[in-house]
């Protein structure tokens, strides 16, 4: 028994047939005859596709998607694609999940160091002594250092250094900044405690 002879007494090839034909009749579309069928299926065996078949293949398909409206009012449709107008990061995917689940100590050092510099600035507000504020500057300096010498591979670091004694300015003006904003809400208080402990 050839080939062919096997796929048309197979129930599962004739079944398969039978609901693109009817699925094809259903659309309007025109259905294979079987000299058709017959042509295909000869195709197949004498030869694999070649990339040119593929491409073929997968347009046809998508030409019939867009006729049956398969892309018609998909979510987001008419939107701007989010993340265009940035600088083009080729590691984004990477950064876009770390900052999405908010993970720490994973990836690259790359992407580690560039996740960190756009936290520094927060983590040292957290800070009080200058001190602590020069070793944390100093630790972040040395493993963008050790970062940059790609000793264990990977993306390419970009993100620089930072001067110690400029940042160590921007803690103390920021800090300054945050005490002015505090000192007002602590005058008003002080006087209605002084009015009720003098009333006392």
């Amino acid at each position: 028994m050839s080939t062919a002879d096997q796929r048309r007494d197979d129930a599962r090839h004739n079944a398969a047939r039978y609901i693109v034909d009817k699925i094809a009749a259903e659309r309007g579309e025109q259905t294979l005859t079987e000299a058709e069928h017959e042509r295909d299926e000869q195709r197949s065996r004498t030869s694999a596709p070649t990339p040119v078949d593929r491409a073929l293949y997968v347009e046809s398909q998508i030409q019939q998607a867009i006729r049956r409206g398969d892309f018609d009012n998909l979510p987001g449709a008419g939107k701007p694609l989010p993340g265009l107008d940035g600088v083009h990061d080729p590691d984004w995917w990477i950064r876009r999940k770390i900052e999405r689940e908010q993970l720490t100590g994973l990836g690259p050092p790359a992407l580690t160091l560039r996740v960190e510099a756009r936290q520094l600035a927060s983590r040292l507000d957290a800070l009080s002594l200058e001190s602590d504020v020069r070793a944390v500057l100093d630790d972040f300096n040395l493993r963008v250092v050790e970062a940059r010498r790609q000793l264990l591979g990977g993306p390419p670091v970009v993100t620089g250094t930072r001067d110690v004694d400029a940042e160590v300015v921007a803690w103390r003006e920021r800090r300054a900044l945050r005490g002015a904003a505090a000192a007002p809400t602590t005058s008003d208080e002080t006087p209605r405690r002084r009015r009720r402990f003098g009333s006392r």
